[in-house]
């Protein structure tokens, strides 16, 4: 009795470890669900954006001013800051040499006109008397004739002489030639200046007009079309914090520098309360508003990979690639440009390489 009963308890114990192996078999793990692919109708907006770029005022009219003849400042008129008037006199130069060559030239100008009255006026004698006949002979007359007309050649060099250093006496005031406002001095009364040497190495005075400014900025290649001739435009200064200033280009260069890439557009900015600088650097702010509707899509759906740039469609169960052109960028989205995209084509929100061109999808 006893071996039976041992029997059957490992009989039991198979049993049971048998239909232990078969629940095990019955709970294997289902096979993972591919992920489902997110798709998008392509659509056409007209996007709107803004770009901040550097720009500098400048006065609208700014010069600097030299001496033409050497010579010593005897006066100064005005200093740094002083507002001066179209003509004003600003200095006064000293040149003695220039004194004495204009009494020398005035000199040999009255003895030329002397030699040309008393030879113009022998000439007309002799004229008023050959008109009795054997009188004068021809050759008299013409000999007369000849040296008035030397004498009255120079009586004429005499006066342009005369004219020439008179002309650089004028030199000797300088004046200003627009209304503005002295923005550097670099000069001293007995200071020595001239077009040569080291009196020449700095302007006497630099002039500048601030009642309007210019605003010069250099637009980027990939913005110009963006804007044009009489376009408005706002800028802001870091020294006025909270103040918006206007202006309108008024004059655009049409090519682009070879350096940068870009071209230099200007803006008039009135300065009524002279609180803009010339010298203070701006922030432009540029709106980029799109002229015509341009496709629009996620940044994840484009794909730029060694093969190039592009989008993927699904089409009969296989992923098709479109070539495409990005255009700007505005956060998450891109403009893209390409023939062969159309209004409501579905695309993949989130391509990648591994959606090679024709290969099945897997569902």
């Amino acid at each position: 009795m006893k071996k039976i009963t041992l029997l059957s308890s490992a009989a039991l114990a198979l049993l049971l470890l048998y239909g232990c192996g078969d629940k095990k078999q019955e709970a294997a793990p289902a096979a993972p669900e591919q992920p489902v692919l997110e798709t998008f109708d392509l659509s056409k907006e007209k996007l709107s954006s803004q770009i901040t770029l550097p720009a500098e005022l400048q006065g609208f009219r700014q010069v600097d001013l030299y001496a033409k003849v050497a010579s010593y400042v005897k006066e100064l008129k005005v200093d740094i800051g002083s507002q001066v008037k179209a003509g004003q006199l600003l200095i006064v130069l000293e040149a003695p040499e220039i004194s004495s060559q204009i009494a020398a030239a005035q000199s040999r100008l009255h003895s030329a006109e002397a030699v040309y009255t008393a030879s113009n006026a022998t000439y007309n004698r002799l004229l008023e008397t050959s008109k009795v006949e054997g009188t004068i002979s021809k050759n008299d007359l013409d000999i007369a004739l000849s040296r008035k007309s030397s004498d009255y050649s120079q009586l004429q060099a005499a006066k342009a002489s005369m004219k020439e250093l008179q002309t650089m006496q004028g030199y000797l005031q300088i004046r200003a030639p627009f209304d503005g406002v002295i923005s550097a001095r670099n000069v001293n009364t007995g200071a020595y200046v001239g077009p040569q040497g080291k009196g020449s190495d700095l302007p006497l005075f630099s002039i500048q007009d601030q009642a309007k400014l210019r605003l010069a900025v250099s637009v980027p290649e990939a913005y110009t079309g963006y804007i044009a001739d009489g376009d408005a435009l706002s800028f802001t200064v870091n020294s006025l914090p909270g103040r918006t200033f206007k202006g309108k280009i008024t004059r655009m260069s049409g090519a682009l520098d070879l350096k940068l890439r870009s071209e230099r557009v200007e803006m008039d900015v009135v300065n009524a309360d002279k609180k803009l600088l010339p010298g203070m650097v701006a922030q432009v702010i540029l709106p980029l508003n799109a002229k015509d509707s341009t496709f629009v899509v996620p940044k994840t759906a484009v794909v730029n990979s060694a093969e190039g740039i592009y989008v993927v469609s699904v089409k009969d169960n296989k992923y098709h690639h479109t070539g495409v052109v990005k255009g700007r960028e505005f956060g998450d989205r891109v403009e893209v440009y390409s023939d062969s995209l159309a209004v409501n084509q579905k695309l993949i929100k989130a391509a990648n390489e591994e959606m090679r061109n024709g290969e099945p999808v897997n569902q």
